[in-house]
């Protein structure tokens, strides 16, 4: 599936639930989902900087595509870093340099976040989009 199809999943998903607090409970079911983080790959560089809770995130390239894998010790960033690589795993690193996050606003979850979870989020994105370039600049 391509990246824009996944995102209009997740909108798709998201707008399902009348009320936030039934949003917030689907984030961390997702949460509880996500690819987990080998051990060894709980470094400080795989820490995303900027987040309020600890994020760590890995990238792989599997036959031209990233394959992310994460963990956060808070369960909402967890939803959250799930919904983001649902997004963007399995994917060409250039798909993921163009790929739009417009879906987040749709589905509403920045303007719910606490400014330093918002800003968390942002973080996540500019990290994964980061290991895209890196990827991108060893396979051209």
């Amino acid at each position: 599936m391509m990246i824009k199809e996944i995102q209009e999943e997740i909108v798709d998903e998201f707008s399902m639930f009348e009320d936030w607090m039934q949003r917030y409970e689907y984030m961390i079911e997702l949460g509880k989902s996500l690819p987990l983080i080998d051990e060894k790959y709980k470094t400080e560089e795989n820490i995303i900087k900027g987040c309020q809770s600890k994020v760590w995130v890995h990238a792989e390239l599997e036959d031209d595509k990233l394959v992310f894998t994460a963990d956060s010790d808070a369960i909402i960033t967890k939803g959250i870093i799930a919904i983001l690589i649902r997004a963007f795993s399995n994917q060409r690193p250039q798909d993921i340099i163009n790929a739009d996050t417009a879906f987040i606003d749709k589905i509403g979850l920045k303007e719910h976040l606490s400014p330093t979870r918002a800003n968390g989020l942002v973080s996540m994105i500019k990290q994964l989009k980061l290991y895209a370039v890196a990827y991108q600049t060893q396979l051209n």
